[in-house]
């Protein structure tokens, strides 16, 4: 990654949505441990093409993601690659943050009216915010990713939430092989354990990808992900 050419953090419990260009690189950098950070994609110039993670985990045979791992529409495509990561696990079934689980927490909710951006937000309504700017609604929802985050199955098939898996300076980093919109949050696990709601930010650095060489470890990684850029390079092409 090049040094970055712009930088920001978002503060725990807030969210944030922008459009990248391909070969453009997000590095995440956790700011306290147990942070998560929810995130969504969609093809700008065609909102009806976004994040599939059943298609992820299926084409890769994975459970987890981490670096060589690619995230892929729901058309075949790669929206991004994870080509650096020093944390090993990031959640890809864990799900989202709705009100039933604050309650289910006694995590008390704080309103807007009561402390402006301090309120507890969960990562629904902070994405339902977001994609409100794009003319997206409830509908336009898929299964997000929980960067940072580490969820277990244990022989029953339960989902266990592994606390302390991330710590401060942890960081991830997403190279985008598509223009993409990226819609995330900072809010906490839907699984997260605390006592009460837990504010963890995160580091933000936008920088430019060198070229994708042919030893590259996202590209090598399976068969299908060297299917996925031929079809990337292919929508690119104008052919699809």
């Amino acid at each position: 990654m090049s040094e970055p050419v712009y930088t920001t953090h978002l503060p725990g419990g807030q969210h944030w949505s922008l459009r990248l260009r391909r070969g453009t690189t997000m590095r995440l950098t956790a700011g306290e441990p147990d942070t998560n950070v929810g995130m969504l994609m969609y093809n700008p110039e065609n909102l009806l093409e976004r994040l599939n993670l059943p298609d992820t985990l299926k084409c890769q045979h994975t459970f987890k993601l981490t670096r060589g791992h690619c995230l892929y529409s729901d058309m075949g495509r790669i929206f991004a690659s994870i080509i650096e990561d020093n944390l090993g696990w990031h959640d890809s079934v864990g799900g989202n943050l709705h009100a039933r689980h604050m309650i289910d927490k006694g995590w008390q909710p704080v309103s807007f009216q009561a402390a402006l951006n301090d309120r507890t937000q969960t990562g629904h309504d902070s994405f339902l915010i977001e994609l409100a700017k794009y003319g997206l609604g409830a509908r336009d929802l898929a299964a997000n990713l929980n960067l940072f985050s580490k969820v277990v199955a244990d022989d029953d098939g339960n989902l266990n939430y592994v606390a302390g898996h991330c710590q401060a300076g942890a960081s991830v980093t997403l190279r985008f092989e598509m223009d993409t919109l990226v819609a995330l949050h900072t809010c906490p696990h839907p699984l997260d354990p605390a006592a009460e709601y837990p504010r963890r930010g995160v580091d933000i650095a936008l920088g430019e990808a060198a070229s994708v060489a042919a030893d590259d470890v996202c590209l090598n990684h399976c068969d299908e992900n060297a299917r996925g850029f031929e079809n990337n390079r292919l929508y690119y092409l104008g052919a699809a």
